[in-house]
C-alpha cells in the first residue's frame, strides 16, 4: 500500500506505478513485461513469498527458529532488480552472458552492468561464448570462482562446444547457438534439449534476449552483454540474465540496457 505524501496528499505517479510493479511482481507463475523502478530503471527490489523465515520460497529456517531478532540471509547483499537478503542460504544465483566480442565489436562491457556484476554475488557463471580474449575470461574469474563456458563461433579460446551443469535440481545444457540450424528455431532447440537431456538449455548467437517454455523445459538466450552487432543486425540491446534457483523453481531476471537505463523482465519457471 502507498502512503500519501505530506499532510495527506495523493501518492504521485510514480510512487503509483512503484507500488504497481511490487504487486505484480510478488505474484509466482506471471511473465512481467518489465519491473521497474518508479523512475523506470533497475532500483526496484523483488521480493518472493515464501513462509521461510527470511520470507523466500524455500528457505529451510522456519520462523520460530531462532531466538533473537528477526535477521535476513547475510550470505546475499543486495543486487538492484533482486533483492539477495531476502534469499534463503540454499539458493543458488547464476549469471548467464555471452557473446562479448571483446575488443572486436566492442570495447567492454557498459559501465552499468559493471556496477551491477561485482564480486561476493554469484555462485555460477554460464557463458554462451564469444568472450574471444583471455582478458574477458579473467574478468569473469573475478565475479565466481565457478565458471562453465563454450565456444563461439568467432573465438578461437579452446572451450568444449556444449556442457551440461547441474546446479540443485536442474541439468542446464550450454550451447553457443550456431549450430542450430536455422538459428534460434524452438524445433532444433527442443531437438538437442532431448538429446542432452536437460531441464534448461541456454543457448546465444542471436545476440537477442529471450526466455521461454516449451513442452515442459525452458530456454534462454542472454543476448550480446555488450550490444555486439551480430550479422543480422546492427542495434543491439545489450543484456545479460540472472537465474535465482530455489528447489525445483528458478526465477529469471533480464537486465536490459535501453536508452542508458537498466530495465529488469522477471520469468519464473516450475520443473514439472
Amino acid at each position: 500500500m502507498v502512503s500519501g505524501g505530506p499532510g495527506g496528499a495523493a501518492p504521485s505517479p510514480q510512487a503509483r506505478r512503484a507500488a504497481a510493479a511490487s504487486r505484480a511482481l510478488s505474484s509466482p507463475g506471471q511473465r512481467v513485461p518489465s519491473a521497474p523502478a518508479a523512475g523506470g530503471s533497475a532500483g526496484a527490489w523483488l521480493s518472493p513469498g515464501g513462509g521461510g523465515l527470511c520470507g523466500a520460497r524455500g528457505c529451510s529456517r522456519k520462523a520460530g527458529s531462532e531466538k533473537g531478532p528477526r535477521r535476513a540471509c547475510s550470505a546475499w547483499p543486495d543486487l538492484p532488480g533482486l533483492k539477495l537478503s531476502l534469499l534463503p542460504l540454499c539458493a543458488k544465483l547464476v549469471l548467464v552472458l555471452g557473446d562479448l566480442h571483446i575488443p572486436h565489436r566492442c570495447s567492454g562491457l557498459p559501465v552499468k552492468f559493471k556496477k551491477l556484476l561485482v564480486p561476493g554475488k554469484i555462485q555460477h557463471i554460464l557463458c554462451t561464448g564469444n568472450l574471444c580474449t583471455e582478458e574477458s575470461y579473467d574478468y569473469l574469474r573475478t565475479l565466481s570462482a565457478d565458471i562453465h563456458i563454450v565456444r563461439g563461433d568467432s573465438e578461437s579460446l579452446n572451450y568444449p562446444e556444449e556442457k551440461v551443469i547441474t546446479v540443485g535440481q536442474f541439468r542446464i545444457g550450454l550451447i553457443h547457438g550456431h549450430q542450430v540450424i536455422p538459428w534460434g528455431d524452438v524445433a532444433s532447440l527442443a531437438l538437442l534439449q532431448r538429446q542432452l537431456d536437460v531441464d534448461i538449455l541456454i543457448s546465444g548467437h542471436t545476440h537477442r534476449f529471450e526466455a521461454f517454455e516449451h513442452e515442459n523445459k525452458f530456454y534462454i538466450n542472454p543476448g550480446s552483454a555488450t550490444g555486439a552487432y551480430s550479422p543480422l543486425e546492427t542495434n543491439i540491446t545489450p543484456s545479460f540474465v540472472l537465474m535465482d534457483i530455489q528447489a525445483s523453481t528458478v526465477v529469471t531476471y533480464v537486465y536490459q540496457l535501453i536508452e542508458d537505463d537498466v530495465k529488469v523482465e522477471r520469468i519464473e519457471f516450475k520443473k514439472h
